[in-house]
């Protein structure tokens, strides 16, 4: 198979550590080489009540990876009667894609220290900071949220920043776009933000749904 048949994600995706917790957020299009082989595609995971994943990259290596991840974190909170910490689960992710994953990765949770976000590479490095973007659109979004970002945002100003961030990348980037998903990941737990409540926002801001 050449790398013109591999399923990709594109793709671009976000993530932000944010008053109370964290923001995770990306496109929905899958690309064949230059083709757009599916615009509903699954990129933010829910990893645990505590913890999600952003997936860039081949999209069976994605799957796969997400379902082993949510096995090991399920089994360890199992066995520790408490939840993994960001930390944790970003180094687990880390030492997992050293066997030879495709992808581009960001982590991110909130557990006793507040909220985090991890980028993770195809070496297994993994990497803290506030705000990150991954995939091949990062390049657009990143200056998006370089000009936008804040720390300590709250949920409703960090969704808007994620919204224009993907929008930046879908503008630019041909294998971004059809959509966005979002989540929220704080002291409650895990939140997906309902596509009404997104598209919503989207028109607000002046901004066309889904591309």
């Amino acid at each position: 198979m050449s790398n013109e048949d591999i399923l990709k994600t594109g793709t671009t995706t976000v993530g932000m550590k944010i008053k109370d917790g964290v923001i995770l957020a990306s496109d929905q299009r899958a690309t064949m080489g230059n083709i757009i082989a599916h615009s509903d595609v699954q990129k933010v995971y829910q990893l645990a009540d505590n913890l999600g994943m952003t997936i860039a990259g081949i999209v069976g290596d994605a799957q796969l990876m997400v379902r082993f991840i949510q096995s090991e974190v399920s089994i360890y909170s199992m066995k520790r009667g408490s939840p993994m910490s960001v930390k944790a689960a970003s180094t687990l992710v880390g030492n997992v894609m050293r066997n030879g994953f495709y992808l581009g990765l960001i982590v991110g949770g909130y557990d006793t220290t507040g909220g985090h976000v991890f980028s993770v590479d195809a070496a297994g490095g993994y990497i803290e900071d506030n705000f990150m973007s991954i995939g091949s659109g990062s390049t657009f979004a990143m200056g998006s949220l370089e000009a936008s970002y804040k720390k300590n945002m709250t949920k409703k100003e960090a969704i808007d920043v994620a919204i224009t961030a993907l929008n930046s990348s879908r503008k630019r980037d041909s294998a971004s776009g059809d959509g966005m998903l979002i989540s929220f990941i704080g002291p409650k737990g895990y939140e997906e933000i309902p596509q009404d409540q997104i598209k919503a926002r989207c028109g607000e801001l002046g901004f066309v749904y889904p591309n």
